[in-house]
């Protein structure tokens, strides 16, 4: 029997917590030895929704910022970005089933025409660049 694809709300409401380890070797940005964070969607989409209005904030930033936070020296840069697209399909998923763009997830105020994540993007990275424009980000 073929196992049922999670959706985006189950990917994000996950009952797993965040986790503090420490590397036991370079791991990108990160030396061995450090302490790395691995955040939740829940942590990622709670960041996204503090950024104001008309504010661009890099995945980098956003990484900083929960390091210190939660007390680690950094942030797991790949679950970083699987989390920043989780929070966005999430958003995007509630939208589509009616709640106005108001009340979702800001993730457009993460996602400049760089990032690598709106290539993987289930929907029209279009309305990224629209929400952009309206807040005066592009």
């Amino acid at each position: 029997m073929a196992s049922r694809k999670k959706t985006w709300a189950e990917k994000m409401n996950q009952s797993a917590s965040h986790k503090i380890e420490k590397t036991d070797k370079k791991f990108a940005d990160i030396p061995e030895g450090a302490t790395m964070l691995v955040a939740t969607p829940r942590i990622v989409d709670e960041y996204i929704r503090q950024i104001p209005e008309g504010t661009h904030t890099s995945l980098q930033q956003m990484r900083k910022d929960l390091a210190a936070e939660y007390g680690a020296e950094y942030t797991c840069p790949i679950t970083s970005g699987i989390f920043l697209r989780i929070a966005a399909e999430h958003a995007w998923e509630q939208h589509e089933q009616g709640m106005p763009v108001e009340k979702i997830t800001p993730f457009w105020r993460m996602m400049d025409k760089k990032a690598p994540v709106l290539k993987k993007l289930s929907f029209d990275p279009g309305f990224v660049s629209k929400q952009r424009n309206k807040e005066g980000l592009e």
